[in-house]
């Protein structure tokens, strides 16, 4: 007797991108929600099992890619501060639960109407853009300036700061690059050099994007520096612990960013 095989049923989740990036989906969503209900991000990721580093890696990619914060600090209150989700961030949670309730009667729909098409539907699957790069901010070209081998392009971020690129022309060519393209641009964190006091025009490195510290994950050898931009996203450096010390970095300290141009990978929304 053949045996009996277990009923197909389809499944999904709902996942927001921006471009090709991956912005969020319902474990970042849940993530939010634990925010806003602990008031501690500390809290948050203990209880979605995750590293106080994760968590934060998370809500930084998400602040970069949304263009403005989805989750801020506040001092005060009887507990002496926390963190709390933006006006941005509370509606963004909200919404997504609606889309989320309304993906779930879709993906039921189409399971009654697709439970015998087994046999005529394989699964496909999608490739999607996965980079070892730390930094990545979305940005549009604003300038495009051609030289005999290279072309060097300029483009302004969510923060309204300035990336300098310096790619080859067959790449420009390649991304279809042209004023008002919007790009992603990927910098190693190993890559940055964190410096305090800068003068404009006294260093020879193109990029530089200024804001504050606002945490040091120290490792052995090197710290983890987070500077957050002032209108939103930030930057990660990794620098040697004495470097922490000599430039005494601290939380709240204003600092700046510097790399450079052909340090920066340029790629295209597909």
């Amino acid at each position: 007797m053949k045996p009996i095989e277990p009923p197909i049923a389809l499944r999904g989740m709902v996942w927001m991108t921006v471009g090709e990036e991956n912005f969020g989906g319902h474990g970042r969503m849940t993530l939010l929600v634990k925010i806003a209900e602990c008031g501690s991000i500390t809290q948050a990721a203990k209880a979605m099992k995750m590293s106080y580093k994760t968590a934060w890696d998370a809500v930084d990619a998400m602040n970069n890619l949304a263009g403005e914060p989805l989750v801020e600090r506040f001092t005060g209150g009887k507990g002496g501060g926390g963190t709390r989700l933006t006006g941005r961030g509370e509606r963004l949670v909200n919404n997504f639960r609606i889309i989320e309730r309304e993906h779930k009667r879709f993906i039921e729909e189409l399971g009654r109407q697709a439970s015998g098409l087994a046999d005529d539907y394989s699964l496909i699957g999608r490739m999607s853009m996965k980079t070892s790069a730390r930094n990545q901010f979305f940005g549009t070209v604003d300038a495009l300036r051609s030289g005999a081998v290279n072309d060097e392009v300029e483009l302004t971020i969510a923060s309204g700061q300035k990336i300098v690129a310096i790619i080859t022309r067959d790449s420009t060519q390649r991304l279809g690059l042209k004023v008002g393209s919007e790009v992603f641009a990927l910098v190693k964190s190993s890559s940055i050099i964190v410096a305090s006091d800068v003068q404009e025009g006294r260093f020879s490195v193109r990029n530089c994007l200024t804001g504050k510290v606002s945490r040091l994950v120290p490792g052995a050898v090197n710290t983890e520096v987070i500077i957050d931009l002032p209108e939103g996203g930030s930057v990660a450096a990794i620098i040697t612990n004495e470097s922490v010390k000599n430039l005494e970095l601290a939380a709240g300290k204003t600092v700046s960013a510097l790399f450079k141009a052909s340090s920066v990978i340029l790629c295209t929304p597909a």
